[in-house]
């Protein structure tokens, strides 16, 4: 009788997390095109990150003081604080410029698209310094290495592509022109916003070890990258150039402010759904963001995109979702394998 009522109850939650998840991707994606907006009215790239991370710090704070203090370690080491400022610096403040100035000069849409590349990356980092294991003898090793060379194919694909002008237009206006240079740095900046990101998980996943309260991190993290940036954004300029004589003060505040808040609440979840479900279940709704974003940016913006794009956008996916399907496989394996180890020979054992 209680395993039958704890059905209802486990369906319920699985229908909140798919939701949710969902949810959280429609969020990203007006997130994006509403920063992108914003920069297209002239508010710097600085002053987003500023103030979003502010609101970021401000909206997780009191909920990682109330349900993660007892996890806060004792004592900040300087390994520890070091590890902060490098995660603030390269998720907050590099990451979040780059993918703003890529945004920018090429679209919301391609944005969304690129942090695809994101499991790849990760898997190619942490292979570097031995965090992954990888047995060339192993199906899910050649399949996570063939998904993310599909990955990064279907990413220069698509930069390729969407910095290729219109034959209408190549002709009438600039005929010697191959490539838009302007939609070319903007990739450039998409990938070394995903490139930074991907380092920032893996210094994540190590700094967790020590400080194992996620939510706390990002808090934290949140309230130094303000700090870093407006350091940043100062030496640069040496002016904190806010762009507000382009759009009023109040509106400026409540759009940064509610993006940053809508960051705030999706990163909380996507937490909670990772805990639940992994983080192979929450990655594989990374894509629908593009597919709205492209959506959104036709219907606002007038944004388009082309069959080019489109093709590699797909490459991307698929590439992604080999990654995902192995590394899956891979820890389902190691978790089964010393299970049936005992009742089982050599010859039937699973796994690599």
């Amino acid at each position: 009788m209680v395993v039958w009522n704890m059905k209802p109850i486990m369906l319920l939650e699985d229908l909140a997390i798919i939701g949710g998840l969902i949810a959280v991707q429609f969020f990203y994606a007006g997130t994006s095109v509403l920063m992108g907006y914003l920069m297209s009215l002239g508010i710097s790239a600085f002053v987003i990150v500023i103030f979003s991370s502010l609101a970021t710090f401000l909206l997780l704070s009191p909920f990682a003081v109330s349900f993660e203090r007892k996890k806060w370690p004792k004592k900040l080491s300087w390994k520890l604080g070091l590890q902060l400022v490098l995660i603030a610096f390269g998720g907050v403040t590099l990451f979040q410029t780059l993918l703003l100035k890529g945004i920018e000069q090429t679209s919301a849409a391609m944005a969304t698209a690129m942090p695809n590349l994101a499991p790849g990356l990760i898997f190619i980092i942490a292979w570097t310094f031995g965090l992954e294991k990888v047995k060339l003898s192993c199906l899910y090793s050649k399949v996570k290495i063939l998904g993310t060379l599909l990955c990064v194919v279907g990413a220069v694909t698509m930069g390729l592509m969407h910095s290729t002008p219109p034959a209408q237009e190549t002709s009438v206006n600039t005929p010697n022109i191959i490539f838009d240079r302007e939609k070319i740095i903007g990739c450039v900046y998409l990938l070394a916003a995903v490139f930074v990101l991907s380092s920032t998980v893996v210094l994540q996943a190590t700094t967790l070890g020590d400080f194992p309260a996620p939510m706390s991190l990002c808090a934290i993290t949140s309230l130094i990258g303000v700090f870093v940036t407006t350091v940043v954004e100062l030496l640069q300029n040496h002016k904190l150039d806010f762009g507000w004589e382009f759009v009023g003060l109040p509106e400026t505040m409540s759009y940064i402010a509610l993006g940053g808040m809508i960051n705030g609440v999706c990163l909380s979840f996507n937490a909670w759904a990772m805990k639940k479900r992994g983080p192979v279940f929450v990655s594989m709704f990374s894509p629908i963001a593009t597919v709205i974003s492209v959506i959104l940016s036709a219907i606002t913006l007038g944004d388009s995109i082309d069959i080019g794009s489109l093709s590699g956008m797909f490459l991307m996916f698929a590439g992604l979702y080999y990654v995902l399907w192995a590394k899956g496989k891979e820890n389902y394996s190691n978790i089964v394998t010393p299970i049936l180890a005992q009742k089982v020979s050599p010859m039937q054992r699973i796994g690599c």
